[in-house]
């Protein structure tokens, strides 16, 4: 089933064939009506995208089954994703679940978490099975009016996670969901929502790719997580798009009193990246760390940063910002921390450092700092590089290549992000750069 172009009739299409309840269908058609009015972004690059295009929802399956076994999944699909090292990931892993184009093909989970009461499973299963718990938090942590993008989101939205972690439950091993877009013109919308109860933690992990089509592909996702009090949750998520993908996503965390938000976010492909994660320190106490790469090259426009809005007493946020710039790509910090008026004794330390490859590249960035009460306090330090000649020249009088010189230095430069990582995702990591360089 393809269903392309963007009408009521056709996201009456997508809710029909998911059977969906009505507060779902009534929630599309309001994103629907909002996605209308609202402009495109006035900011950042220029977005080039026909929606009557692209196609908005796409699936292989004669029925919404999600599998549990791989042996129940087409064999070119699992063949696919094996050869990008996603089945081998699965040992290290507590769960697991794996959206393909439209619909999460996979899903996984350790006997033990179920035992905790842990539920992860796809979006759609869970408005089904759990609708007053999705009810109280989706859509209410972001608003599908806030930006063009959000909007189309609440409209077409399929796919994406749901995980919610009861009180007093630590998960030793990390969760992870994989998307994957292997279309033209294909457009992915997935919708994740996290709520870490009190006293409980965390790790997500997110992988994304797709392959290389001169057509224009675009992925807007939505992400919503609430930390509960004492609580702590870790996203990460390394994005590998194709360089013909439009990569748009809102990314926000809500965090009550004591509880800590870590976004470890890296932005290796895409033709453009707009993406901004955020953390709303709610609580007394709490804290919210964003910790960010950015890899442009021919053609790309890398344009993330992070939020952090402090409303909370005692309230601590922490930015660390990496780019790297090379080919003529443009890798942009953009950045905004707010500390309320009422958020009294509250710090914000942003960093950005940014490595320049040749002359053909560029780097910006943008920040907006506020801090509204005489209390607390905001750092911001920024800094643009380009590779030392000196540096260069000292390793390749040791026999070192300059090609092999100068990936010692973009790894060493980017050692915070990967340090961050579980190793088996470090070592991915450095296989990307390496490519990419």
């Amino acid at each position: 089933m393809e269903i392309k172009g963007l009408s009521k009739e056709n996201v009456e299409k997508i809710s029909n064939k998911k059977k969906e309840a009505d507060w779902v269908k009534n929630y599309r058609m309001d994103s629907l009506k909002k996605f209308w009015t609202i402009d495109m972004p006035t900011f950042g690059p220029q977005i080039d995208l026909n929606f009557d295009d692209i196609i908005y929802y796409k699936t292989n399956k004669a029925d919404e089954k999600i599998e549990s076994d791989w042996n129940n999944v087409l064999k070119p699909v699992v063949s696919e994703l094996d050869s990008l090292g996603v089945l081998e990931s699965e040992e290290h892993l507590g769960g697991m679940g794996v959206q393909y184009e439209s619909e999460v093909i996979y899903h996984s989970m350790l006997e033990e978490l179920q035992k905790k009461k842990v539920i992860f499973t796809s979006i759609e299963v869970a408005m089904r099975e759990y609708p007053e718990l999705v009810k109280k938090y989706f859509g209410k942590i972001v608003n599908n009016g806030e930006n063009k993008f959000a909007a189309l989101n609440g409209a077409v939205f399929s796919g994406g996670s749901f995980i919610y972690i009861p009180p007093n439950t630590t998960l030793e091993r990390p969760l992870q969901s994989y998307f994957r877009i292997n279309s033209r013109n294909m457009g992915q919308f997935e919708r994740t929502l996290i709520i870490v109860d009190d006293n409980s933690s965390l790790h997500y992990i997110e992988g994304c790719t797709a392959p290389t089509y001169s057509e224009s592909s675009l992925h807007a996702a939505v992400v919503e997580i609430y930390v509960g009090k004492n609580s702590k949750c870790r996203y990460s998520t390394i994005q590998n798009w194709a360089p013909n993908v439009y990569n748009l996503v809102t990314k926000r965390a809500l965090v009550d009193e004591n509880g800590v938000m870590e976004w470890i976010d890296g932005n290796i492909g895409s033709k453009v990246t707009m993406k901004y994660p955020c953390c709303v320190l709610k609580g007394d106490e709490a804290q919210g760390t964003c910790i960010t790469i950015s890899v442009a090259g021919k053609g790309q426009i890398q344009d993330s940063g992070a939020r952090m809005i402090h409303l909370g007493k005692n309230t601590k946020s922490n930015i660390i910002s990496k780019s790297i710039s090379r080919n003529g790509g443009n890798a942009t910090y953009r950045g905004k921390v707010l500390i309320n008026e009422l958020a009294t004794n509250s710090n914000s330390n942003v960093k950005c450092d940014t490595l320049i490859l040749d002359e053909f590249s560029k780097s910006d960035t943008v920040p907006v700092n506020s801090c509204f009460n005489k209390s607390s306090n905001i750092e911001h330090e920024a800094t643009v590089a380009k590779i030392s000649e000196e540096n260069l020249f000292y390793m390749m009088s040791r026999g070192i290549s300059k090609e092999r010189a100068t990936e010692l230095i973009v790894l060493g430069f980017l050692e915070k992000f990967r340090e961050e990582l579980p190793m088996e995702y470090a070592v991915e990591l450095n296989q990307l750069i390496k490519r990419n360089l």
